[in-house]
């Protein structure tokens, strides 16, 4: 399968990267790093990628960001920050790749645990992150051609060590069980599902 990586050098994302590429064509896309660039927060830029790129079999997007903040001190521009980033980001990867996506092909993106187990000050990211589970799952129903989408939702990974006392009483997760439900998500035929990776 020609898959493409957006956030392929990422924490999580090299890991995947390296997995999926000991059988498949890995295309690796980076806001600054890999074979292509992407500004995931700029349509014209995903339009550009896309195009050079041309049809693919896969897409996984791990990356999207959000504002880590108290919520007392949180302004409207703080949460947009994940709105227009981890949230739209991710949905105009799959607005605009499903022109470009083979038939049979698969969309896979990441949330997160916090959708369902919030931390203080992880409003924003709980939110970004339960906007994209319930996308995945709406969206499933409408893709055409057997099109798949599902989203990988990773806890605290062990590789993030400077994030562990955010998230008290959370068990790292190991790479190799995040980076499974990546591969079961593009390998296997789960569709519309949020794929627990914790």
């Amino acid at each position: 399968m020609k898959i493409v990586i957006v956030g392929a050098t990422g924490t999580i994302g090299k890991h995947v990267t390296a997995l999926l590429s000991k059988k498949h064509e890995v295309i690796r896309v980076g806001a600054t790093k890999g074979d292509y660039q992407v500004d995931i927060t700029s349509e014209e830029s995903i339009a550009t990628l896309f195009q050079t790129i041309g049809p693919f079999d896969a897409l996984i997007s791990t990356t999207g960001k959000a504002a880590f903040k108290p919520l007392h001190e949180m302004q409207g521009t703080d949460f947009k920050i994940g709105l227009l980033n981890k949230l739209m980001g991710q949905v105009n990867l799959v607005l605009i790749g499903q022109r470009y996506i083979n038939p049979t092909g698969s969309f896979t993106l990441t949330s997160g645990i916090l959708s369902e187990d919030p931390i203080l000050a992880g409003t924003a990211l709980s939110t970004v992150n339960g906007a994209i589970n319930s996308f995945v799952k709406s969206a499933s129903i409408e893709l055409k051609n057997d099109v798949r989408i599902n989203a990988v939702s990773p806890g605290v990974v062990e590789d993030s060590p400077e994030l562990f006392d955010a998230f008290p009483g959370h068990i790292p997760v190991k790479m190799e069980i995040v980076t499974a439900a990546y591969y079961k998500s593009v390998v296997g035929a789960l569709n519309g599902q949020i794929i627990r990776a914790y």
